[in-house]
Order: structure tokens, then sequence, then C-alpha cells
């Protein structure tokens, strides 16, 4: 993409009356003058027209309806702002979470790119198009009357009537004039280029993202990028230890089995062979729940529901889970909803004392909302390490949230909530 200092090079470049730079330049300002000409005019028949106006906004504040005025105002000037220069103007809305009318307006009316909008349309109307349009029809037009007064050259001498401003009667004045405006034509290019790249830098000022936006957007792209590694990243171990260390891990423990039956039993040989058959069913279980720690198999198959009543059967507090999901959802979603109540089962077995648990799960209005439960003592506290900071990390990576109710004597209610969309159709409960 061309830089800003590279578009207002450009009129500074040695080729630049050779290029096509110049009528773009023009172009692009008659466009915009045009734009701007029909704009206030449809502006000003509408206010005229304020009663049928009134009666089309029933139950709407009129300052909201004329904010999605600019809406494509604003992707039709960066359209034009792309013809200048080649270089796109990016668009600074962000796709709603959910689909429908309603979740488009309501992030629409929440964003201040929409009413950067707005305040850019009545701008272009009201200020802007008049300059625009003077200055391009200027560039065009005195040239073009000078150049008419040429055909005299080729008359004999005759009264040539120059585009009815003035008569010419020599062919000398037709040639002076004529040449003034072939010198005029590429002096005039240059005011018309900068002003054109003028507009175009406050397009993309006003109606591209802002640069702390821009920033923001990349660092949350970014961070997506790094997620999906992440979670890449892990299935891919999960895949190695299931398939491969597990695998040989349970020969192993077969292969002593066998030897233990073939040994004698009252010698010494048959008591380590014992040992070494027990000692690698230890290090297959801790293997199996390491396995189960970074990404669970019913997790993948079953979903977040049947995920979680599994961590509750595992769990040392007795803990019952009820789910109300319409279908499975997202996998960032999925783990991270998991991994919230894995996390929080783990630390009401070590902190709370409580003596049962429960979780419950829905889904509404575009959220996952998960609460984890507890009788027991309360007093939950995240800077003590246990471990609720880095559930709240993990929590911000999928854009959700995390809080927790825990006063002194309890209960304690730990609470997560994720922005998604179903991905699939049937309900999971």
């Amino acid at each position: 993409m061309t830089d800003d200092r590279g578009r207002w090079g450009a009129v500074t470049r040695p080729g630049f009356l050779r290029s096509a730079a110049p009528w773009r330049a023009a172009g692009y300002l008659l466009a915009t003058g045009l734009t701007g000409l029909l704009l206030c005019a449809g502006l000003l028949v509408s206010v005229a027209a304020g009663g049928v106006l009134a009666a089309l906004l029933v139950g709407l504040p009129l300052l909201a309806a004329l904010a999605l005025v600019g809406l494509p105002v604003a992707a039709w000037e960066r359209r034009l702002a792309r013809f200048l220069h080649g270089a796109p103007v990016p668009d600074p809305h962000r796709v709603p979470d959910r689909p429908g009318l309603a979740a488009w307006l309501r992030l629409r009316y929440r964003e201040r790119a929409t009413w950067r909008e707005l305040g850019f349309t009545a701008l272009a109307a009201f200020v802007l198009w008049p300059l625009d349009l003077a200055v391009a029809v200027c560039a065009l037009a005195v040239p073009g009357y000078l150049l008419a007064a040429l055909p005299l050259l080729l008359l004999d001498g005759e009264q040539v009537n120059v585009l009815k401003v003035w008569q010419v009667h020599s062919p000398w004045a037709a040639g002076l004039f004529g040449l003034a405006g072939l010198a005029l034509a590429p002096l005039l290019a240059y005011p018309v280029a900068l002003l054109a790249a003028a507009r175009a830098a406050l397009v993309r000022a006003l109606l591209g993202p802002g640069g702390r936006e821009h920033r923001i957007g990349e660092l949350v792209r970014s961070r997506a990028r790094l997620v999906d590694a992440f979670e890449a990243e892990r299935r891919r171990i999960e895949r190695d230890l299931h398939d491969g260390a597990q695998q040989r891990l349970v020969a192993l423990r077969m292969t002593l089995g066998l030897a233990r039956l073939d040994a004698p039993p009252d010698g010494p040989l048959a008591a380590r062979l014992a040992e070494a058959h027990r000692e690698a069913g230890d290090v297959l279980a801790e293997l199996r729940e390491l396995i189960n720690g970074i990404h669970p198999q019913v997790l993948t198959d079953r979903g977040l529901p049947e995920a979680c009543a599994d961590a509750a059967d595992r769990s040392p507090v007795p803990a019952t889970t009820r789910f109300a999901l319409p279908a499975r959802l997202p996998a960032p979603v999925e783990s991270a909803g998991y991994f919230a109540v894995t996390e929080a089962l783990a630390n009401v077995a070590k902190h709370s004392g409580a003596s049962t648990t429960t979780v419950d799960g829905r889904w509404a209005r575009g959220r996952l909302t998960i609460e984890v439960t507890d009788d027991g003592r309360g007093g939950a506290d995240p800077g003590r390490g246990t471990g609720l900071t880095g559930l709240a990390d993990r929590m911000a990576v999928v854009h959700g949230t995390l809080t927790v109710s825990s006063p002194p004597g309890g209960p304690t209610t730990v609470r997560v909530e994720i922005p998604c969309t179903p991905t699939g159709t049937g309900a999971r409960r």
C-alpha cells in the first residue's frame, strides 16, 4: 500500500505530467464535487419536506436516522479515494457478532466511526463540494477556453467567437492565446493534484480506521492468530501423546504383565516385575490425566456440556452440571468455557472446603454464561494465587469476562461470559 508521503510525493516526480495522475485528480474532484452537490440538494429537499420525513421516521430520533445517511456516503468516498491512488481506505466498521438488523444497528450506533462519517457527510455537503467543483472546472475550462482560439490560425484572419467569451480577429492573438492555454494546462495540474491529495488524506483520516483503532484492530487480529496457533499446537501435542507415548506405555505394561506370568511366582524377579508393572500403570494414568488436561477428546467429540459433566464426575467435591445450549459453539469458546469450569472446580477442591458444587451454563443474547457455585467458606481472592488471574487472562483472549462473588462465609460464584454465535443446529444439554 502507498503511504501518505508517497501520495504527496507523486506531484514532484519528473514523470508526473506524462502520467494519468493529473487526469485522475481532476476526475476525482469532479466526482466528489458532483457527489457533494447532489447530497446538498438532497438534504435541502429533505429538510423542506420535513412533514414527509417526520412521517417516515415515526418512533426514531432524527439524529439517529441521519447517522445512517453517512454510511453509504462514506463507502462511496472510500471507493473514490481508491480510484485516485489505487490504495484502498480500510472500512473502520466491525462485523456484528450476531446476524440480523437489530444487532447491526446496535453496533453501528455504538461505533465512533458512524458519527465521524455523519460529520464528514455534512462537511462534504455544505463546505467541500464548491471548492472541489471550482478547482476542477477552472483547471479544465480555462485552458480549454484559451485553446479554443487556435482554429483562427486556419481561418485566414476571419473573426472567431471563442466559446462566446471573447472575440479574436488576429491569427497572432489566436496563437498567443493557444500557447497560453498550452502553458497553463500543465501549471494548473499541480494545484489540482495537491487539492485532490489533500481531499483524499482527509477521507483517509476521517473515514478510515483511526490510528488507535487501527492498532487495536491489529492487536485483536494478531491475538486471534496466536490463539488459533496455540490451539492447533496444543491439539498436535495431545494427539502425539495419545497416539505415541500412551500406546507405547500400554504395550510396555502388557509386556510386563506377560513377563510376570513367565517368572517364578516366589522369586525376586516376580516382585520386581510386579513393581514395574504397577509403576507403568501409574505412569499411564498420569499421562492420560495430562492428555485430558491438554484437550479432552470428549470436548471435541461431544461438546461443552458433556465435557463439563465428565470434569464434574472426576471432581473430588460432588458437582452437578446443567447446560442449556442451542447447538455446538465455536471451538475456542468451548475450550475456554471448559477450562474455566475445570479451574473453578480445582479451586473448589483446594481452597473452599465445600461439600457440593453446581455448574450452570446457558446461551442467550449472543453470550455464553457459565456459573460455578459452591457452598464453601468463601473469601476467594485472585491476588492469593488461586488461579483466578490466569482464568481472567484466558477469558480476555476470547473477549470474555470473569466475575467472582465470594463473601466471607460463602457461597462463592465464579461467572464467565463469552460472546459467541452457535456454529450448528441441534440442542446440546
